[in-house]
């Protein structure tokens, strides 16, 4: 809906995607008046207050359909995500009330928290390039105060500092990718140029900026190699990491997804963006499988989980991507703000006695898992391009362990739950019309295909001289991320962190 049609809509409703920025502000501009217990209230209000405008914003755009209009843009695929991200913040702000009581910086955390998601809220509501970019930078910027709320640990400035570097870099891509295409199509409204695209297509300045924007979304979302930087960023408060992977990081598929009818028709982005997302896919799957560490699997795990949604868009299947950031966004909060519990869920599992390994003959009966899923997807009409079923088949593999493990009901319903929800999204996003060659679905399927047969591999023969020679490599992340931090650092050292504070009367003054 473009707008001429303002004056027959109540102009409240173009203002809802920035109800929830405004109440964010609010809480950040009153964090340091009142008492603790004041200033958390009111940030707690916020965040609800931001899930119930997310909500009405939902329900006008289904009702109304797409607005835009000063300088803001509420779309279907803007609305499912605002309400996420306000649902996820609401939890955190309550999570971290208990959580930082007591901390010496208790008040600045709640002033970066509620900006974060304030700046977060703005990226979903803006319609004007310059004000996305300008959101999304600010993101970075007071995320990364927050990633070093104990500046005097060195493990907690070296992976902000390694954030900060890939941030930075990302944004001088970003800012580029606006001119580029404020250049090509002479607007720099997202709707005008999906307008545009859509009458007279995506000339090769356009699909410049749109190689910059991949490039933005993939170091956004930490796609290797340069990675590193989520792996260790585990010394900030369990509620940051709660809201980077299950809210930050996700931003880049977001704005790919936003833009993906303008990258059906540019082949050498979406060339780059399948590539790098698959080895990240790959990589990070295989090193996931050899940590032991809770929360340094979960950093891994989210390495992947962006690339299979990076790599969903490039396949040109946003229903897809949509379902998978909603999903992923709610596991990881559960997972990194119940990580605390972890360690007696280990401690319960050793009491009931190692798990007897996978027989290969479970495991060949539960590979028809994946033929069932697919041939219902295909007879349902939900899988029906290539693309689609590459999806289907990843999916159905995934759930294969599952099977195994002689849970096929649960396998089943899980299968059933997600064509349920991957029907709701594709009622949700109008998919573009892209025309994904088949040469690319068959590459992915291949590192696919071979991704899973080495975790089977490793699990049925751990003992292989081949798994043996592959799980330090593995372990060691592929050493990919040591020459890159090496040639960063060497150009830009760590910035030295504060003094620990001393004192006369006690020599422990200043230890945590």
């Amino acid at each position: 809906m473009n707008t001429s049609t303002l004056p027959l809509i109540p102009l409240v409703l173009l203002f809802l995607p920035a109800v929830p920025v405004l109440l964010h502000g609010l809480a950040a501009a009153g964090a340091g008046a009142g008492s603790r217990d004041a200033a958390w209230r009111r940030a707690e209000a916020g965040a609800l207050g931001a899930t119930i405008a997310a909500s009405a914003a939902l329900v006008a755009v289904l009702a109304t359909g797409p607005l835009a209009g000063f300088g803001l843009r509420l779309d279907t695929v803007g609305a499912v995500v605002a309400l996420l991200v306000g649902f996820v913040g609401w939890v955190i702000v309550c999570f971290s009330h208990r959580y930082l009581q007591g901390e010496a910086h208790e008040r600045r955390y709640l002033r970066l928290l509620s900006l974060t998601l304030a700046a977060v809220s703005l990226v979903l509501a803006a319609d004007h390039l310059l004000l996305l970019a300008g959101a999304w930078i600010g993101t970075s910027l007071t995320l990364h105060r927050l990633l070093r709320f104990y500046p005097d640990r060195p493990a907690a400035r070296l992976a902000a500092h390694k954030k900060f570097l890939s941030a930075r870099a990302a944004d001088a891509s970003l800012v580029g990718a606006v001119a580029l295409l404020g250049a090509a199509y002479g607007t720099l409204s997202l709707e005008s140029v999906l307008a545009a695209a859509a009458g007279h297509g995506v000339p090769p300045l356009a699909q410049a900026g749109l190689a910059l924007l991949v490039v933005t979304a993939a170091l956004k979302c930490a796609q290797v190699p340069l990675h590193g930087w989520l792996i260790q960023v585990m010394e900030a408060p369990t509620p940051v990491s709660a809201l980077l992977h299950a809210g930050v990081v996700n931003l880049g598929g977001l704005v790919l997804a936003r833009v993906s009818p303008l990258l059906a028709q540019a082949p050498a982005a979406l060339g780059l963006l399948a590539a790098v997302a698959t080895v990240s896919v790959v990589v990070a799957t295989l090193v996931m499988g050899t940590r032991i560490s809770i929360k340094v699997a979960l950093a891994w795990s989210t390495v992947a989980q962006m690339g299979f949604m990076l790599l969903q868009v490039a396949l040109g299947l946003p229903a897809m991507a949509l379902l998978h950031l909603v999903a992923h966004s709610l596991y990881k909060a559960h997972a990194f703000l119940a990580a605390g519990g972890a360690v007696q869920r280990q401690q319960a599992l050793r009491l009931a006695g190692p798990a007897a390994p996978l027989a290969g003959r479970r495991v060949a009966a539960a590979l028809v898992v994946p033929a069932v899923i697919v041939g219902a997807g295909v007879a349902s009409g939900a899988l029906s391009t290539p693309s689609a079923g590459l999806a289907g088949a990843v999916l159905g593999l995934a759930l294969v362990p599952l099977a195994a493990s002689g849970r096929i009901v649960g396998t089943l319903a899980v299968a059933l739950g997600w064509f349920v929800a991957h029907a709701v999204a594709s009622r949700l996003v109008v998919p573009a019309a892209f025309d994904v060659p088949l040469a690319l679905v068959t590459i992915v399927a291949v590192a696919m295909a071979t991704l899973f047969a080495t975790q089977a591999a490793i699990a049925l023969r751990p003992a292989w001289p081949a798994v043996r020679r592959l799980y330090p490599w593995a372990y060691g992340g592929f050493y990919l991320d040591e020459p890159v931090s090496r040639a960063l650092l060497a150009r830009w050292p760590v910035p030295d962190g504060p003094a620990p504070a001393r004192s006369l009367t006690s020599p422990l003054a200043g230890v945590r």
